[in-house]
């Protein structure tokens, strides 16, 4: 049950739960995840998963993994192996070993009989076009198959020869006996069965027949002991066919389906259509790049599992929907961030300034500052930051001629290094365009740690040493689309989505390990790159700036 001290959560389908349990319907929650492996998740997913195994776990019950994979033709092991690492990533563990709908091909077959022989299933030996004209419309219902009242040995050699594989792809389809003329368009007739003559992931070539997720899902949630079977709200029409199923096989004790509203954020693209659409055009690196809203994607981009979880807790589960502002998933981050990033400055676009008096600090060619990793977790420990006389500050801290209410250098105004020295710009000097290319500034040698004299510096920036900082490639992640797909789905990329800047970095960076998380002092959280990170090259994606306006 809850751990102590915990809020008691109270949506609607946690009521249902703590019911059955108080009416004794079940005495132990079995909750399910049954994703398609025919692609990587993303954010709408992680609702799914974080409401499953998050709810067999409040009440002491367990969470399968299963993979409904009865498509061979869009499924690979890929798709399995990184559904399995996202799970893991967010900080979930299923219950045993992972579970395939592919593992029940022999139960569903044997169930697919029994349907047959009740006369509660044939086989519609109709065109795959004369089958979708056969269903109706909205408004108009369903004419019956010519092949619905053949006799239950016609049916069952039919079927027998859809499995030897001695009919052809489209000739023909097991269909459930139900009601032509039903409003529910999902119970006129449905499919539960298709050839698809192409050899399984798991099962290789024994198999030509597949079953319909529709036959797939009820079944395996039964012969799991599933007993609350949780979907998002599209699958709502089909719980006729759900409930249908299991009465009809007379399965007790049976699961039962409740739907929530599935998570929808906007200006982000949750259809796996298109997202490997985009994968498939080269549009993106890849599935894991870091502008796409997979799983893989935002671990990648520096979006944490904690982060993740408190987004899904906060949008909280209901039948409403509605479309979630994408500030709030920006806020959660942010927030799972403060904690836990290491801080460290990094020079985003370089000025060079040389410090002409630097030799009066007498320290040598170097002198070595020491701060701390974290402000407020001294268990971080602490890194040493070398100040040189020739030192970089990024190009946004000086202006020739500063806006009102500029608090950064300009000429002959002085600003304070961050945890370091106050200086004051007595030079600039141009390029042949005019660009500024180098300041003269002087160091107030009496200043590390304390005020200047008679005097008050406003400013702070950031800064790096130019000699002993470490390059580094940093790569700035904007919305990857323009705007919604429109009404052919079509998506209009953002050309600007990735920025690649050569920065300059505190040495301490460079021995970062991958997925290490920084605050960029003054600038942003920004996260060493899962793939590309290397001691010699660090390479750093920002997860997300540093402030927002958003009040959750």
């Amino acid at each position: 049950m809850s751990a102590v001290n915990e809020p008691v959560k109270n949506d609607f389908i946690r009521q249902i739960i703590r019911e059955d349990l108080a009416q004794e319907k079940v005495s132990n929650i079995v909750t399910r995840f049954p994703p398609e492996p025919n692609g990587y998740l993303h954010l709408g997913h992680v609702k799914a998963i974080c409401t499953n195994f998050s709810i067999a776990k409040e009440f002491g019950g367990e969470c399968n993994l299963r993979f409904d994979d009865t498509n061979p033709l869009k499924e690979d092991q890929e798709y399995i192996d990184s559904i399995k690492s996202d799970i893991h990533w967010l900080g979930f563990e299923w219950s045993g070993d992972p579970r395939y709908a592919s593992n029940y091909f022999d139960k569903l077959y044997a169930y697919a009989l029994q349907l047959i022989k009740q006369g509660d299933a044939y086989v519609d030996r109709q065109t795959p076009e004369q089958m979708k004209l056969g269903r109706g419309s909205f408004t108009e219902t369903g004419t019956d198959s010519p092949f619905r009242d053949s006799s239950v040995e016609a049916n069952l050699a039919w079927f027998e020869q859809m499995k030897n594989g001695e009919l052809a792809e489209g000739s023909a389809v097991l269909r459930a006996k139900i009601d032509m003329t039903s409003p529910n368009m999902v119970m006129r007739d449905p499919a539960l069965y298709r050839i698809m003559k192409q050899s399984h992931h798991q099962t290789g070539d024994t198999w030509c027949i597949y079953p319909m997720y529709d036959l797939a899902h009820p079944l395996s949630d039964a012969i799991e002991g599933v007993t609350h079977s949780l979907c998002t709200l599209e699958f709502e029409e089909h719980r006729p066919l759900y409930d249908w199923l299991l009465d009809k096989l007379s399965i007790a004790p049976r699961p039962y389906q409740y739907e929530f509203a599935r998570l929808n954020v906007e200006g982000l693209i949750t259809s796996k259509r298109q997202l490997k659409t985009l994968v498939d055009s080269s549009a993106v690196e890849g599935w894991d790049d870091p502008r796409m809203p997979t799983i893989s994607g935002m671990r990648r981009r520096g979006y944490t599992p904690e982060g993740l979880r408190d987004f899904c807790e906060r949008v909280g589960l209901n039948k409403a929907g509605g479309t979630v502002d994408p500030k709030l998933l920006d806020y959660c981050v942010r927030q799972s961030l403060e904690d836990k990033a290491l801080r460290a400055m990094v020079v985003l676009k370089p000025l060079k300034v040389t410090l002409s008096n630097f030799e009066a600090l007498d320290e040598g060619e170097v002198l070595t500052l020491t701060q701390p990793n974290h402000p407020n977790r001294p268990e971080l420990g602490e890194r040493e930051i070398p100040l040189t006389k020739t030192i970089y500050i990024d190009q946004a801290d000086f202006e020739l001629v500063p806006p009102p209410k500029y608090r950064r250098l300009t000429p002959g105004s002085e600003v304070r290094l961050r945890n370091a020295h106050v200086i004051r710009c007595d030079e600039h000097i141009l390029d042949p365009n005019g660009e500024v290319v180098e300041l003269i500034c002087s160091i107030d040698t009496d200043t590390l740690g304390k005020n200047p004299e008679g005097r008050k510096v406003k400013g702070v920036i950031h800064w790096v040493s130019a000699d002993l900082g470490v390059p580094v490639e940093v790569r700035v992640y904007e919305s990857l689309f323009l705007s919604e797909p429109d009404s052919e789905g079509e998506l209009v990329l953002n050309p600007d989505s990735l920025s690649v800047l050569e920065a300059v970095g505190e040495p301490s960076i460079k021995d970062a390990a991958p997925e290490t998380h920084y605050q960029f002092e003054r600038e942003a959280f920004f996260v060493s790159d899962q793939h590309d990170h290397r001691t010699d090259k660090p390479v750093f994606n920002r997860v997300i700036e540093l402030r927002d306006s958003y009040k959750p």
